[in-house]
């Protein structure tokens, strides 16, 4: 291939070139349609989380309308590799679950909601919870509770979704994010 453009004056480099930009605008045209609420919700079993999200406190508060993006894939062009990783590891994954299981009523999506709750926990948890910073930078709780709580962010490598769960979607049981880690499955948490 690169023999037919040295033949025609054309370096070799000249051709890596534009095989590399072509490459990357493909990579970024990609990875922005992937991330669209449209696409997201274009499998059955994605419109019962994109319903919880707009009925949520997170959706309208302050003129923020944050899509499924915002808070489960990394933004940012210096997390584009956690997104395309999200893309490609989680996004299979799901597209495989749509195939093999039946989601057509909420019923049958129930029933499998703590495993892909737990799921994206461990995410946000591997992550430190980065999509949740991106929004909050600087978190001030309230109450005394949860300002004593946010004086051990940081330490023990607590992070927002250690304790903040179910605020977005329909409540399922928690789970202990380090435990399952070290587990390698899901532990939940004891009350």
């Amino acid at each position: 291939m690169c023999a037919w453009f040295v033949k025609r004056g054309l370096s070799a480099t000249l051709f890596c070139v534009v095989i590399g930009l072509a490459v990357a605008v493909l990579a970024v045209g990609g990875e922005a349609a992937l991330s669209t609420q449209g696409f997201c919700t274009s499998c059955h079993s994605m419109t019962y989380p994109a319903k919880e999200l707009a009925r949520s406190a997170h959706f309208g508060r302050l003129g923020a309308d944050p899509q499924c993006k915002d808070c489960h894939i990394p933004q940012g062009i210096e997390n584009f590799h956690l997104a395309v990783r999200a893309h490609v590891v989680d996004g299979a994954r799901d597209l495989w679950r749509e195939m093999t299981n039946d989601y057509s009523d909420i019923g049958l999506f129930d029933e499998r909601r703590l495993q892909m709750a737990h799921e994206a926990r461990m995410q946000m948890k591997r992550l430190d919870s980065l999509t949740c910073r991106r929004c909050h930078r600087d978190p001030r709780p309230v109450t005394p509770e949860g300002k004593l709580a946010h004086r051990s962010l940081g330490s023990a490598g607590a992070t927002c979704i250690d304790c903040h769960q179910n605020l977005v979607h329909k409540e399922v049981p928690e789970t202990d994010l380090d435990k399952s880690l070290v587990a390698g499955e899901m532990v939940l948490k004891e009350d």
